[in-house]
């Protein structure tokens, strides 16, 4: 993109892109990902329109396709990152790795394998490390280790909360190189909760500063109840008028709210800025709750379950409960529980898991709420990502750079496309997910 080389990252399993977006912010220019559902590669293509998205089975994609299908071509590939599709690993057999159900696993590990990256990073679900499921991690590891590459066995699993992240949310990182270079660090942390609970793998210490709260993330945001608008569509232009701009306008901005609003940039985020619209909010579409409900959600204490619906209440003043995904259409789409606002009887937002995700608000999801919440919740918090791509910048030896120019996102009917359409979009079937097969793999 701009005259000075950034280091070139590919990302595997990209989803919207939490992970593209976090190395864009550490430095890199990921000129190429990988994605099987059309939805997701839409909003990638969307966000990230200047770069390639492949839209395909990560099973029938080849290093060869990824360089000639993107500006990389012949240039060496510095990181390849991603994680696999987390419903569950088979222990079933002697060898994990050989298991179908384990397949994606196998074709990341594929993947690096032929594109040769100096480093690649794979993120998964804590579990994996634990148990029965830790045999699967060190075939992993064992397997790289004997093509030729190095990798930190002192594996770590994360919580976003320690990163900036307002939110509780912890992942497996597993880190590695090419023989002969220096294994990148894990990255120290950084923040914690104000008000800390019991969670695993969450890192406290005395001298860490305190991490953004929920109203931190959203409390500027308009109330979206009071812009009718937005009872049908995702975004709506913010009024000009001064007595309707008191409900309706943004309020005074945290810091980090601030950082997300696009209002200023941090000193070590090196993303391309982003042509927006601040006084359009967008992914806001509101959701239309009985009386009954909003009785319970005003009678539900925060930080507490609503017991009905079994929604988690925000805590103003705390950090979110993971933010989950919900199942896709091939496992009934079912909606993940969405979390009550803290002082609005009313679900949150897509926009508002999206800050408490660590998402700005030039970034845009899909404009049905079950989409745009799936987008958000199936992704790796984009400050979370960064902190691991800083230490990939680190040991790579390069000084980031921020580029000098501004981005036009994409065209924004990529957003409006339903699963028939966008799978027309990119000429791929309409059956993302393939049904289990039964045949082995093998590495070599």
């Amino acid at each position: 993109m701009d005259n000075q080389q950034r280091p070139i990252g590919v990302d595997l399993f990209a989803g919207a892109g939490g992970m593209t977006l976090g190395f864009e912010q550490a430095g890199f220019d990921v000129l190429a990902a990988v994605e099987l559902d059309s939805i997701h590669c839409a909003t990638h293509e969307f966000n990230f329109p200047f770069w390639s998205i492949l839209c395909q089975s990560i099973e029938k994609t080849i290093g060869e396709d990824i360089r000639n299908r993107s500006t990389i071509g012949n240039q060496e590939i510095d990181v390849v990152f991603g994680g696999s599709p987390c419903q569950g690993f088979s222990m079933i057999g002697k060898r994990a790795l050989d298991d179908p159900r384990n397949v994606l696993v196998f074709h990341f590990l594929r993947l690096v394998l032929e594109l040769k990256p100096k480093y690649f990073v794979f993120e998964n679900v804590p579990g994996l490390a634990v148990g029965k499921h830790q045999k699967f991690l060190l075939e992993i590891i064992e397997e790289f280790k004997t093509s030729g590459y190095e990798v930190e066995e002192d594996y770590k699993v994360l919580n976003a909360a320690n990163y900036g992240v307002p939110q509780d949310r912890a992942r497996l990182f597993l880190l590695g190189c090419r023989k002969g270079l220096p294994l990148p660090k894990y990255p120290q942390p950084q923040t914690q909760p104000a008000k800390p609970k019991k969670s695993k793998y969450l890192i406290l210490h005395a001298d860490l500063p305190d991490c953004p709260t929920v109203w931190d993330a959203i409390g500027d945001l308009p109330e979206v109840e009071c812009i009718s608008e937005l009872l049908d569509r995702d975004s709506a232009m913010l009024p000009e008028g001064a007595a309707q701009r008191a409900i309706t306008d943004y309020s005074k901005p945290s810091k980090y709210s601030s950082k997300m609003r696009g209002l200023f940039f941090s000193k070590d985020d090196y993303s391309y800025e982003r042509l927006f619209d601040s006084r359009i909010l967008t992914s806001s579409i509101r959701t239309q709750h009985s009386f009954e409900s909003i009785t319970r959600f005003q009678q539900t204490l925060p930080g507490a379950t609503e017991p009905i619906s079994r929604f988690h209440k925000l805590d103003k003043d705390g950090i979110c409960n993971t933010l989950r995904a919900g199942t896709d259409s091939n496992r009934g789409a079912f909606t993940s529980p969405r979390p009550i606002h803290p002082s609005s009887p009313r679900c949150i937002t897509v926009r508002e898991a999206a800050r408490l995700h660590s998402y700005p608000d030039w970034f845009r999801f899909h404009v049905t709420k079950w989409h745009g919440f799936r987008q958000v919740g199936n992704s790796v918090p984009p400050l979370l990502a960064k902190a691991v791509a800083a230490e990939i910048i680190r040991a790579l030896g390069v000084v980031p750079v921020k580029p000098q120019h501004t981005i036009k996102p994409g065209n924004e009917s990529l957003l409006q496309l339903n699963m028939s359409q966008a799978t027309q979009h990119y000429g791929v079937c309409t059956r993302v997910i393939k049904p289990r097969i039964n045949k082995s793999y093998h590495i070599r």
